[in-house]
């Protein structure tokens, strides 16, 4: 085994290991978010914008997150996240523990300091990878939320009422969770890219790659796939609970969601690499759709488990598929400037998912059933956007599906 190869596989090791327990406090936050600002908010149509401050928190932080990167290098990037999530936190549970709402979202927007630069895991797999290896790279690094899955929502159930405010023990477990975490990337040996010389070539500008086919078809499945994964499962814990079964089924809805988005990943990178990336996330997207058919099939608890365990492994192919997409057709040069907006634009679809989720869920119809039918047939023009795309991509001529 080569040097460079040994580094890369050694960097992806410490990515899944980040993966695993940096990411467990993503499904912790998700599954008690809604609840949380349910208990808060004067009005229950806001119930979900806790979890779209976080999102918008990514969102925004994308295009900086991925500049200090370009400059600076992954590590400094990855710690600026663990110190955003914990921060986060703390001001989170500060809300709860004066029952503020205002402040509560201010700590979820800060929350999105770390979801931004966990977005970013999944880029740093590639940087040292060869070409052969970076499907699976990003694969097993995806790969590595298999872990928070299980310990994510396992810790709701231990801290959600370890206090005598509801959720504050998860919001502190949280704060630990990032402190700790955080001293895995002094392992990563990820080498911050060379700063522009005079006279060397910047890449193309934004608008060029946004023009470019590829690029642009990639972005489009990635954000479909996110922001419709985010929309169901922002309100998945509301709809439980709102269709009568309790805190813990909730939990383990999304637990047994959580697992399907990444046990898939263990195989992803191959079947990119056997089959083609087109065909892997046109399969995401049929699954995706699949999810929505069994969501709106009824409110039993095993619709609940079967819908969310689709849309898990529809992200998975889809979400994947679109990065791998979307890192091989872009040069060093033009990494930060790609992944930066590539996430901007994702995560600012994904805001106004999780917001129309609260009000979808809420609002529409005046029952948790009407509004968790609501939430299931909003995928569909997103889906045939993504899917209409994906396949004007494979229709072009050869040379330009691959410029």
């Amino acid at each position: 085994m080569s040097t460079a190869s040994a580094t890369a596989r050694k960097n992806v090791l410490i990515l899944v290991a980040a993966q695993a327990f940096l990411g467990a406090q993503m499904p912790m936050i998700f599954t008690i978010g809604g609840l949380a600002g349910q208990s808060l908010a004067s009005n229950i149509c806001f119930a979900t914008l806790p979890i779209s401050m976080i999102v918008l928190g990514n969102m925004l932080c994308a295009t900086p997150m991925s500049a200090l990167m370009q400059k600076f290098g992954r590590r400094a990037g990855f710690f600026t996240g663990c110190m955003g999530g914990s921060l986060g936190a703390a001001v989170g549970a500060y809300g709860l523990s004066i029952a503020s709402f205002p402040v509560f979202l201010a700590g979820s927007f800060l929350t999105g300091i770390y979801m931004s630069a966990q977005g970013f895991y999944r880029f740093a797999a590639s940087d040292t990878a060869s070409d052969e290896f970076r499907p699976k790279a990003i694969s097993y690094v995806m790969a590595g939320g298999l872990l928070s899955a299980v310990i994510g929502p396992q810790l709701v159930k231990v801290t959600s009422d370890a206090m005598v405010v509801p959720f504050l023990g998860s919001y502190l477990a949280v704060i630990a969770i990032n402190a700790i975490g955080s001293l895995l990337f002094l392992g990563l040996d990820i080498p911050k890219p060379p700063a522009p010389r005079e006279g060397d070539s910047l890449g193309r500008s934004r608008w060029e790659l946004l023009t470019t086919p590829r690029i642009a078809v990639a972005i489009i499945c990635a954000m479909v796939s996110y922001a419709l994964m985010n929309l169901v499962m922002t309100s998945t814990p509301l709809a439980v609970v709102g269709c009568g079964f309790d805190r813990n089924n909730a939990a383990d809805v999304v637990s047994g969601h959580v697992l399907a988005m990444f046990i898939p990943s263990f195989f992803t990178g191959h079947l990119i690499a056997r089959f083609g990336v087109e065909r892997i996330v046109a399969l995401g997207l049929a699954i995706l759709a699949a999810a929505g058919v069994v969501g709106l099939a009824g409110v039993h608890l095993g619709n609940f488990f079967v819908a969310l365990i689709l849309l898990g492994i529809g992200w998975n192919f889809g979400f994947i598929g679109a990065t791998s997409m979307l890192a091989g057709a872009h040069t060093a040069a033009e990494r930060g400037r790609v992944q930066g907006m590539n996430d901007m634009i994702v995560f600012g679809c994904v805001t106004i998912a999780s917001l129309a989720s609260g009000g979808l869920m809420n609002c529409s119809g005046g029952t948790p059933q009407a509004g968790w039918h609501a939430v299931n047939y909003a995928m569909i023009p997103f889906l045939a956007l993504a899917g209409g795309a994906l396949i004007w991509l494979v229709l072009r001529p050869r040379s330009e599906a691959r410029a």
